[in-house]
């Protein structure tokens, strides 16, 4: 009782009035600091629905988020003076309440510990719980009051924001880029099991997405199937059950002279015509590109036009080949496979022992290298502006090879199997052991 008699002091006028503007400067530093969690939390869904409510609250926290370094500026000096007030008026009380001068570890532990412990507490942790909750409550709450503190701290918000935005400049411009490739490594080498090998080749398609040219996955001319513009219908009818795809190019004369596009969902209220049907009449027009476009850009341009298909022509305008939306999203995702794709080991090669393999001169370097789970980069010196097989072969070569014709590269052997005058069939490739 001496003790607790000679440590308290008489509770006074000024004491009182203390306490309760400690009480008030709490409640701001709660208030302050809630509205920087309900703000910056805010998710598009509450943004839309402060637009679409065209109330005053709701237009004025939309107009200050348009100035997000600023109000974050205002909100942080705004706190740190209600905090610093804090600190002192504490001070203040605790001179006034109690005699620490002969207790020197009570005032320690009142002023470092106890006063911070509020702080935290009841201007800082609580109110943030309650504005993460009540997020658009909480900010049309305090839109008006930020708004004036806003015009009140102008002068320091402004300097404070430009004294961040240089050495933000500064920052970012020593900030080391990662290259795609890097990247890609990355990834190779974060994901090593086998769960993850699905998620490692999705995002490393990512990673490759704005590096591949079209030409790289589109389909050639040779293995497209077009329809002449002057096929009767019954002959188109046929030629659509036998292909068994959604969209049709459509040529006249000549493939190099596409006409439009022929949707096959277009001709089933006509399924009854006879030969003489004028089916040209229900051609759409071609999107055509260039084989250079990185199918990035495609992939927008495909969103924007909502179209499903590109005719791809080279620098000459002729036609090379065409390219899908499946084959763009194919780059990410892998291969998408419906009721009439063919399985792809029945196609484009068979492995005929572990080093040994027999593959389609139109297969894709991309899809080779993939398959005998090699670097895609391996050709890149000699491939040329080849993407497939036949055309690598043809660069080592410089010349139509004959068949049994042998070429090497690196530690790949290959043998041509099957060739015409015109183009390579079939390649044989035995890797070294």
């Amino acid at each position: 009782m001496i003790i607790l008699s000679s440590l308290l002091n008489p509770f006074t006028l000024e004491a009182f009035i203390g306490l309760f503007i400690l009480i008030i400067l709490l409640f701001f530093s709660a208030m302050i600091s809630g509205s920087e969690t309900a703000y910056f939390s805010l998710n598009p869904i509450h943004l839309n629905d402060l637009e679409q409510s065209g109330t005053k609250q709701g237009t004025l926290v939309l107009t200050l988020l348009e100035k997000p370094k600023k109000l974050l500026a205002t909100i942080l000096i705004a706190n740190n003076f209600i905090n610093v007030s804090i600190v002192i008026l504490s001070t203040f009380l605790l001179t006034e309440l109690f005699n620490l001068i002969d207790f020197p570890v009570i005032a320690f532990v009142i002023q470092a510990i106890v006063v911070t412990a509020l702080i935290l507490l009841v201007g800082e942790i609580m109110p943030k719980i309650f504005a993460t909750q009540k997020s658009v409550s909480f900010c049309k709450i305090m839109a008006k009051p930020l708004n004036t503190l806003i015009k009140i701290f102008y002068p320091i918000s402004t300097i404070l924001v430009k004294s961040t935005s240089i050495i933000d400049k500064k920052v970012s411009g020593k900030g080391h880029q990662l290259s795609r490739s890097e990247l890609s490594d990355a990834i190779e080498i974060t994901t090593d099991d086998d769960e993850g090998e699905k998620e490692r080749k999705i995002l490393q398609g990512i990673v490759r997405f704005g590096d591949i040219d079209v030409k790289e996955i589109m389909k050639s001319r040779t293995d497209v199937t077009a329809v002449d513009l002057e096929t009767k219908f019954d002959a188109l009818l046929k030629i659509i059950l036998e292909s068994g795809y959604s969209r049709l190019p459509v040529y006249d004369d000549s493939f190099d002279n596409i006409e439009g596009i022929l949707y096959v969902k277009d001709l089933l209220a006509h399924l009854n015509e006879d030969s003489d049907f004028q089916w040209k009449t229900l051609i759409r027009s071609a999107f055509f590109i260039p084989e250079n476009k990185k199918i990035n850009d495609l992939l927008k341009e495909f969103q924007e036009k909502k179209v499903h298909l590109a005719i791809v022509v080279d620098e000459y305008g002729g036609t090379s080949g065409i390219v899908t939306l499946e084959d763009v999203l194919e780059e990410i995702i892998g291969d998408i496979s419906d009721e009439f794709d063919i399985e792809e080991d029945e196609v484009s090669y068979r492995k005929i022992d572990e080093t040994s393999y027999i593959f389609e001169g139109k297969t894709t370097l991309i899809d080779f290298c993939r398959i005998i789970k090699e670097d895609e980069n391996i050709f890149d010196d000699v491939k040329g502006d080849s993407d497939s097989l036949a055309g690598l072969i043809l660069e080592l070569m410089g010349e139509i090879p004959d068949k049994d014709q042998r070429v090497r590269f690196d530690k790949f052997n290959f043998i041509v199997e099957d060739v015409d005058n015109r183009r390579i069939k079939q390649i044989k490739i035995i890797l070294d052991k």
